[in-house]
């Protein structure tokens, strides 16, 4: 099998193998990922893949041809949406599954058990990562049952506005991480000075100072270094606590799943995303939470995720994101289609219509049951939806801040990408790559393609996969340390 129509309807296939001209219809070399026609388009025409609008042809386009970014022109989509039309019940799982967690006070089921340097703004960022690097896995032995000391510092927190958007963001990203459930204890580092105050931020989230829960500014406790010394005494103090926990038996419910990608590909959308799909929905058949995010990645596909809303209501949140997008867009004087990165286009992908086609393939089929601000806390069980910007560390930071206890991550080009404190799994969208990245892809979706495996296949391994590292199995960017330097709010609005 040389091509892969997707749907009937296609006037285009995508090459499983680079075709020389003459090979399997092709006029013309085709790179491996990359589409040709099936028959001749005029121009201005649709072209369809996924029975759905990619583009529209720059010139005539003969049967057999190249099909990429030389002769396909993107328009905005302008869509007449339809909602709650396409809602399929879900059938509850036959047995619940579970998984060895950390049931915190407040509730919620943690699979890591962290302790968190967070800090309100640039300018103690150093103090944060001197304590989180004092201990070393050698000073951490003693406390088998924590996970690490982890500083999320980050490069915003003044010279902003102290209202609107860009400072509530950033102050929901910062409860939220100091209340995932993978987060045993908080510390939270300041300056003193700065526009978003630590003491704002407890007294808006109603968050209690307490042996789990401390604070300082460096102005406050006399300079760098004495703030690094007692950073550490606290965290000394807190390490025995937090070494208390103890894994118990918790049911699959209490999952939460970020469901992202990056570095995609042409095969994103046929292999790896329909997968991670058949995964959700399996997890919110055993009434789990999935939480898609990226707005820019679903532009042109959203009118899939309508239909499938719960209600009316839903539906509208997710429209309203959309317009918002194209309004920030327009004011910044650029496009939805500058989405796509270089290495996307050369793995076969061609504008954001066909890049969001495969993205919301993520989020499986079952309703959509909440749409939610960036990094507002998840209340909805189901297939959610959190907004935020397609560039991952900042996405995957708000799903964190949302309650995601749990990323998965497909990847078509390959991608250097682990998160904390909640764990990231890599999910390869083709075999070669996964043969080059074996160190780093968890999934082989690939196979899918390469060995007839089938997308339920794949999924319900992604899915067993969950439930190993929800009890303590390592991905492999675990192994590999990263996570630590992945902690990106989104920054919204001026910088001053």
């Amino acid at each position: 099998m040389k091509t892969v129509r997707l749907s009937p309807e296609d006037n285009v296939v995508t090459a499983t193998e680079a075709l020389a001209a003459g090979e399997a219809g092709a006029t013309e070399p085709i790179p491996r990922g990359h589409k040709l026609a099936t028959r001749p388009i005029a121009k201005g025409e649709a072209v369809l893949k996924y029975a759905q609008v990619i583009g529209y042809a720059h010139d005539d386009i003969a049967e057999g041809a190249h099909v990429h970014t030389h002769n396909l022109d993107f328009r905005h989509a302008g869509m007449d949406y339809e909602f709650s039309t396409n809602l399929r019940p879900v059938a509850p799982a036959a047995r619940p599954d579970s998984f060895m967690g950390y049931r915190r006070a407040s509730g919620q089921v943690g699979i890591r058990n962290f302790i968190a340097v967070i800090t309100s703004v640039n300018c103690s960022a150093t103090a944060a990562h001197k304590i989180a690097a004092h201990f070393t896995e050698e000073r951490l032995a003693a406390f088998p049952n924590v996970d690490g000391v982890v500083a999320f510092a980050h490069g915003t927190g003044c010279g902003m506005a102290g209202s609107g958007d860009g400072f509530e963001a950033l102050q929901r990203v910062m409860w939220g991480y100091a209340r995932n459930p993978n987060v045993g204890a908080v510390l939270m580092a300041g300056l003193g000075c700065e526009m978003n105050q630590i003491d704002w931020l407890v007294e808006a989230y109603g968050l209690k100072p307490g042996p789990l829960f401390q604070s300082m500014n460096i102005q406050d406790v006399g300079g760098l270094r004495k703030t690094v010394e007692l950073g550490i005494r606290k965290i000394e103090a807190m390490l025995p606590l937090v070494n208390e926990a103890r894994r118990k038996p918790c049911p699959a419910s209490e999952l939460m799943v970020g469901l992202q990608c990056g570095g995609s590909d042409a095969w994103s959308g046929i292999t790896a995303n329909p997968a991670l799909g058949h995964a959700v929905d399996i997890l919110v058949a055993q009434g789990g939470t999935g939480v898609l995010a990226e707005t820019p990645e679903i532009y042109g596909a959203e009118h899939l995720l309508t239909a499938r809303a719960a209600s009316r209501e839903v539906g509208d949140k997710l429209v309203g994101l959309i317009r918002w997008w194209e309004d920030y867009t327009r004011r910044n004087l650029g496009s939805m289609d500058n989405n796509p990165s270089p290495g996307n286009k050369k793995g076969g992908l061609t504008t954001i219509l066909e890049k969001s086609l495969g993205a919301a393939a993520k989020g499986g089929t079952t309703p959509l049951t909440g749409v939610y601000k960036y990094a507002e806390p998840i209340t909805a069980r189901g297939f959610t939806f959190m907004d935020s910007p397609g560039y991952d560390p900042a996405s995957v930071t708000g799903q964190i801040a949302s309650g995601c206890n749990l990323i998965a991550f497909t990847t078509g080009r390959g991608s250097a990408f682990g998160a904390k404190p909640s764990p990231s799994m890599k999910i390869a969208t083709n075999s070669q790559m996964y043969d080059r990245l074996t160190e780093d892809m968890d999934i082989n979706a690939g196979r899918i393609l390469t060995e007839g495996a089938s997308v339920e296949e794949v999924g319900r391994e992604i899915y067993q996969m969950w439930l190993r590292m929800a009890s303590g199995e390592k991905s492999k960017s675990e192994l590999q340390g990263l996570g630590d330097h992945e902690f990106v709010p989104w920054q919204i609005g001026a910088v001053m």
